[in-house]
């Protein structure tokens, strides 16, 4: 698998708040939207959107 970048803009406040949780989970930000992504596929949003395994 290769790695892809992704690039947002959020307000300096939505990023304290992710960072403060990231931190208090001893998690980093990239592991963090991973988890979320990886969430839609119990939800069966992900085989709906994609046949693709990764």
């Amino acid at each position: 698998m290769k790695n892809k970048r992704l690039s947002l803009r959020m307000s300096e406040r939505r990023m304290r708040i992710l960072q403060t949780y990231a931190a208090a989970k001893d998690k980093t930000i990239t592991s963090l939207v991973e988890d979320w992504i990886d969430s839609l596929k119990s939800e069966n949003v992900h085989s709906s959107l994609t046949n693709d395994p990764d």
